[in-house]
């Protein structure tokens, strides 16, 4: 099962970067100039909306939960490539840099879902779509606080580790959308 959830994390991670390579053909990397606590708002407006449409079963714009949780992995990135280099005043990345740079972070969380993985034996298969909402949601509440405190925690990892968590979680996600059918 364990080299299913590697090739299935592989193809979200896939779907998601296909995505991402074409906006930065039409955007460029516009979103170099989002600092971390924005590209933390926009992960909580996707968040919000998928939990949103769980709870009326019924959305109203034509984009369901799959393209939330792919714009989640995206910003997830985003903000891991922010965390690094910190913003710019400009769109100052290559498409082909922004692209290495996503590859990069899209590695290390999968290896880091591999692993996690591995300790807690598959859990994330019995859980239901809405769970992982619900973890993303309070990913990004931490993030927040975490922020407000400068990054200062006494115990708490920080905010690179969350906004990991929630590729994973929106990742989770789009594996049971995928190859399970559920929403």
């Amino acid at each position: 099962m364990m080299e299913d959830t590697r090739q299935q994390f592989e193809h979200a991670i896939a779907m998601c970067r296909e995505l991402f390579v074409k906006k930065l053909h039409d955007y460029g990397a516009a979103w170099r100039i989002l600092r971390p606590v924005s590209v933390t708002d926009q992960l909580f407006i996707k968040a919000k909306r998928i939990r949103s449409i769980e709870t009326k079963g019924v959305a109203y714009v034509d984009e369901g939960i799959k393209g939330e949780f792919i714009a989640i992995v995206n910003y997830g990135i985003i903000g891991l490539i922010q965390l690094e280099l910190g913003c710019a005043d400009r769109a100052d990345l290559t498409d082909d840099e922004a692209t290495a740079l996503y590859d990069k972070y899209a590695n290390i969380s999968l290896e880091l879902m591999l692993a996690k993985n591995h300790d807690y034996d598959e859990a994330w298969r019995n859980m239901r779509v809405s769970s992982y909402t619900d973890l993303i949601l309070m990913k990004i509440y931490r993030t927040k606080q975490i922020e407000s405190l400068d990054g200062q925690t006494l115990v708490s990892e920080g905010v690179n580790a969350n906004y990991m968590d929630m590729i994973n979680y929106a990742v989770f996600g789009l594996i049971k959308i995928e190859f399970e059918g559920r929403e």
